[in-house]
């Protein structure tokens, strides 16, 4: 469970196991009602779906969740009127994207949210993961950041269908 941190809007404290670790949450902290590009990290119940890693820069992520390394070329879809939003696209890809295999570290190790996939919404907001987080833990575009080694550790401990609940 991921909760506002006491003071701190844009960061949060995720519970698990008994263990708490401080984290970053989006440039408008937690959202009940959340849109594209809006900066919040959206509140409800998130079912973690698949593990992503750099196979370059760090070790496969001990995991029960469906994985494999980035590839370049790896993208995700950010764009409200394309038929691919909120999903896997290869690069090149014309309309608005993330780009997987980042040069910042964030994406080092990136887990994919069912945050608007199963059930997807023009709009509602996209490309919501639990990633690596910036040093003293700024916060990022909507998605919940853990320090790189945090969330290696956390990973190892989760079941194979984990759930993150942001209330």
């Amino acid at each position: 469970m991921v909760r506002p941190r006491p003071g701190r809007p844009r960061q949060g404290l995720l519970a698990f196991a008994g263990t708490v670790w401080p984290c970053a949450l989006g440039t408008g902290g937690i959202r009940h009602i959340k849109r594209e590009s809006d900066g919040g990290t959206p509140a409800g119940r998130h079912a973690l779906m698949a593990l992503l890693w750099r196979a370059d820069r760090t070790r496969r992520p001990a995991s029960p969740l469906p994985s494999r390394a980035a590839r370049p070329g790896d993208g995700w879809c950010d764009a409200p009127a394309d038929g691919r939003y909120n999903r896997f696209v290869r690069l090149p890809f014309a309309p608005s994207h993330e780009t997987l295999m980042r040069e910042d570290g964030l994406y080092d190790i990136v887990v994919v949210l069912d945050f608007n996939i199963t059930r997807r919404v023009a709009g509602r907001g996209s490309a919501i993961f639990l990633h690596c987080a910036r040093p003293g833990l700024e916060p990022t575009a909507g998605c919940v950041a853990l320090p790189r080694e945090t969330l290696a550790r956390l990973l190892s401990r989760l079941p194979a269908r984990a759930v993150l609940v942001v209330p």
